[in-house]
């Protein structure tokens, strides 16, 4: 384990398994309801969610093995809504010239990070714009679980509106919420990985949820949407306003997600103990 340097970082082996482990538990929503979002744009749902599980294992392995950084990373929950509701079904573009967007976009995000300019654009922007925008992160994955577990529900008059606490699954998201605020406040370790298994536990208890069918299977193909991106149509002057709102968004998401976790885990400091990214 010399070439992770755990005792250098002040952490050892158990530590990082707790913390690995309980960051797998707390991002696996990401898988289900990101191919969830962007199936809504025709791609077929299976296959996205192979493709969410297969990006994240190979993000995340880079920013373990190369990076020494101990940061998973996966797809960015914000924009897969604005891809299928804002691009695919708002616009009417086909999903395949949405993915040249992305594709594009991307390039543009690579070349600006191995340049002095995205440390230009870091260092300028003040801190309170960094904190506030990774709060925002954390307020939107916040309201994806609040709508998921239907603890709100859309309302045409406010647009959102409280759930039916009546419900049982609203109940048992509750529970899950109080439990975990009650480990978290007592510093018990692993708490969220105790919280999903007591939560997980109950549901199956009462009949909530189903036991899978099996506990090893083969993943869905990609076949289906590997390289079906249509970058060719993506070279449109009409597409360039789209281009650059992917490219700010990716910035200041990357910004706003490194920011509030290096300063939590004191990852990024430099001399003066601000955040360099």
């Amino acid at each position: 384990m010399d070439i992770f340097k755990l005792k250098e970082h002040g952490t050892d082996v158990k530590t990082e398994l707790i913390a690995g482990s309980t960051t797998f538990m707390a991002m696996l929503y990401i898988v289900p309801v990101n191919a969830f979002i962007l199936s809504a744009s025709g791609m077929p749902y299976a296959a996205l969610v192979t493709a969410t599980i297969a990006m994240t294992v190979f993000a995340s392995l880079l920013s373990g093995l190369w990076a020494n950084t101990p940061i998973a990373m996966s797809v960015g929950m914000g924009l897969n809504a604005y891809f299928s509701f804002g691009l695919v079904k708002g616009r009417g573009i086909p999903w395949q010239s949405a993915l040249g967007v992305v594709f594009l976009s991307g390039i543009l995000y690579i070349l600006i990070s191995i340049t002095p300019i995205r440390r230009w654009l870091i260092e300028t922007i003040p801190m309170g714009i960094k904190r506030a925008v990774s709060a925002g992160i954390g307020a939107f994955i916040a309201f994806i679980a609040l709508e998921q577990t239907k603890i709100i529900v859309s309302d045409s008059a406010t647009l959102v509106h409280l759930g039916n606490f009546k419900d049982a699954h609203v109940q048992l998201a509750l529970f899950g919420l109080v439990v975990a605020i009650f480990f978290t406040l007592k510093k018990v370790k692993g708490a969220f990985i105790i919280t999903i298994f007591l939560t997980s536990l109950v549901a199956w208890l009462f009949g909530m949820l189903s036991l899978p069918e099996s506990l090893v299977s083969l993943p869905a193909s990609m076949e289906p949407i590997m390289f079906q991106l249509d970058i060719s149509s993506a070279f449109s002057l009409a597409l360039l306003p789209v281009i650059f709102i992917f490219l700010l968004t990716d910035l200041f998401d990357t910004l706003g997600t490194l920011s509030g976790v290096g300063m939590r885990a004191k990852l990024f400091e430099n001399e003066e103990g601000s955040v360099a990214l």
